[in-house]
């Protein structure tokens, strides 16, 4: 093996540029071939499906994510509750969150101070309940009961889609709607699949409304299986045309969910035709692991019918609040 002293190719962006004159070697040069990857993957007519897991819609990840869903970078999102309800949180009650450098400095007693003050922290991030959680259920609430009442039911990013669309929260916007990777997404339809959203604050509250009786029906709110046999049905109408690509940000059930689907379509449906994903990537700073989920490299994936021997796999190991928006701002030629 050799190494080239030529710089790699020119990129467009400031950011983008320094990228790729500063990172060459080691995990910083797979953030480079994982955003040409991806650049390469969309330029031969793939999509690509982005999972979102941890706390990335309170890092603000929207700012640039936002702007891929624009530009058609992204084609669909998998994602937990909390990032989908998070990214409407910050857009309606940015200026009541509250940092804490200090974090890592506090004792039981300065958690207890937030908490009584209704300040729930996201490691250096406080999001605030009043401002941001009530208020949104208060919004969510009204287009529950009235599904309920129809007998209509939605999947839950559905629900969102229309509070967006309907312009009822636009009043309380308090930042910049297109650093909004929600708005965004509804703008554009985009595709969309949250599993396990119950295990969010808004699933918790929609289940509080359950027991009390304001919702009558509990599978107003459509989850789970029905999520699973929706994204069945959109990887099946688009692979035959477009090969799909898979980048993961951080590990959990954002990813594990949808790229099961794969498997489940060749050895539980018996549809062996059906393309595997093309493209393959996974920012974690989760310790390197087979048998984990998380930790698992991606070849491990080559054996349960997931990805191919062929399929470009990249693992970017660092923490995807910097280095996802870095490999974006690398597809966007920032």
């Amino acid at each position: 093996m050799t190494l080239s002293n030529s710089a790699p190719p020119a990129a467009t962006g400031a950011v983008s540029g320094f990228i790729h004159r500063h990172f060459r070697h080691f995990n910083s040069a797979v953030v480079v071939d994982a955003a040409q990857g991806w650049t390469r993957h969309l330029d031969n007519g793939g999509r690509m499906l982005v999972t979102l897991a941890g706390a990335m819609s309170t890092a603000e990840l929207g700012i640039s994510l936002a702007e891929m869903i624009r530009q058609g970078k992204v084609h669909a999102i998998s994602c937990t509750g909390a990032n989908l309800e998070e990214d409407v949180f910050n857009l309606v009650a940015h200026d009541h969150y509250e940092r804490v450098p200090n974090y890592r400095e506090l004792s039981a007693a300065d958690e207890q101070a937030l908490l009584e003050r209704h300040m729930n922290r996201v490691t250096d991030t406080c999001i605030p309940e009043m401002e941001a959680m009530r208020r949104i259920e208060a919004v969510v609430l009204q287009e529950w009961m009235a599904a309920d009442a129809r007998g209509e039911r939605l999947f839950p990013h559905e629900f969102m889609y229309r509070i967006l669309r309907s312009g009822a929260l636009e009043s309380s916007y308090q930042i910049d709607p297109r650093d909004s990777w929600l708005l965004a997404a509804a703008e554009a339809d985009l595709p969309m699949f949250v599993p396990g959203w119950e295990d969010s604050t808004l699933g918790n509250m929609y289940a509080g409304h359950c027991i009390s009786g304001d919702v009558k029906n509990v599978h107003t709110v459509r989850t789970g299986i029905e999520y699973m046999i929706s994204l069945a049905d959109w990887y099946q109408e688009t692979a035959p045309d477009a090969s799909i690509g898979f980048f993961q940000i951080g590990g959990g059930i954002a990813g594990d969910f949808p790229i099961c689907v794969v498997p489940m379509l060749h050895q539980d449906l018996q549809r062996p035709e059906v393309p595997l994903w093309g493209y393959f990537c996974q920012i974690s700073d989760s310790t390197t692991s087979y048998g984990s989920y998380s930790g698992a490299v991606p070849n491990e994936k080559i054996t349960w019918g997931k990805l191919g021997v062929d399929t470009p796999r990249y693992v970017i190991e660092s923490d995807a609040s910097i280095v996802a928006p870095l490999v974006f701002a690398c597809v966007l030629g920032w």
